[in-house]
C-alpha cells in the first residue's frame, strides 16, 4: 500500500508551525485596530462619494413624464349625442335600450332555420355601428352640426328598423313552417 503524502508534508513542516501563544488582551486590541480602520474607511468613503439616487429618481421621473406627455397625443374627446344636450342623451339611451331590448329578443329567436336571418342582420348592424363611430368622428370635427346629429339618430333608427323586420320575417318563417306541419298531419 502508498504511504500517505498528507502525512509527509506535515512531517516536513513540523517545526514551523507557529504555536506561540498570543499575548493577553490580544483579541480586544485586534477588534479595537479592526474598528479604527472601519472608521477611517467610512469617513473617507462619506468624503468622496456623491450620492446619485436622489438625482437618478427625479431625472427617472422626468423622462418619464416627457415620454407621456410626448407618446399622447392631445385629441379631442369624441363626442356623441348624448354631448350635444340634454334632449339628445334621452335620445340615446332610448335609442340604445331599445337596440338592446331588440337584440335580446333576435337571439332568443336563434335556431337551425332562423340562423341566417340573424346572422345576416347582425352583419348589417355591425356595419351601421361602424359608420356610427364614423358620424361621432364627424360630429366631434364638425362642432356638432345638424346634419349629422340627423344622421346620428336615422343610423339608430335603422338598425331599429332592421332587427324589427328581421323579428318579422322569423314569426313569418315559424308560421309558414307550423303551417307546412299541420299540412303534413
Amino acid at each position: 500500500m502508498k504511504k500517505d503524502h498528507i502525512n509527509d508534508l506535515f512531517d516536513d513542516l513540523q517545526d514551523e508551525f507557529n504555536i506561540e501563544t498570543p499575548q493577553r488582551n490580544h483579541e480586544q486590541r485586534f477588534l479595537e485596530k479592526l474598528k479604527a480602520t472601519d472608521l477611517v474607511s467610512t469617513e473617507v468613503n462619506k468624503r468622496f462619494r456623491f450620492n446619485w439616487k436622489p438625482y437618478l429618481a427625479v431625472a427617472a421621473v422626468i423622462a418619464i413624464c416627457f415620454g407621456v406627455f410626448t407618446a399622447i397625443p392631445n385629441q379631442p374627446e369624441t363626442l356623441d349625442l348624448a354631448s350635444v344636450s340634454i334632449e339628445m342623451s334621452e335620445t340615446q339611451d332610448f335609442f340604445t335600450v331599445t337596440i338592446e331590448n331588440e337584440l335580446k329578443k333576435l337571439n332568443k329567436e336563434r335556431s337551425p332555420l332562423t340562423e341566417q336571418i340573424i346572422s345576416d342582420a347582425l352583419a348589417q348592424i355591425e356595419i351601421l355601428e361602424k359608420d356610427y363611430k364614423k358620424l361621432k368622428t364627424d360630429l366631434t370635427e364638425s362642432g356638432k352640426n345638424q346634419r349629422v346629429i340627423y344622421a346620428m339618430i336615422s343610423n339608430f333608427q335603422t338598425r331599429i328598423d332592421i332587427l324589427n323586420t328581421v323579428l318579422e320575417q322569423i314569426e313569418t318563417v315559424k308560421q309558414f313552417k307550423s303551417n307546412s306541419n299541420e299540412n303534413i298531419l
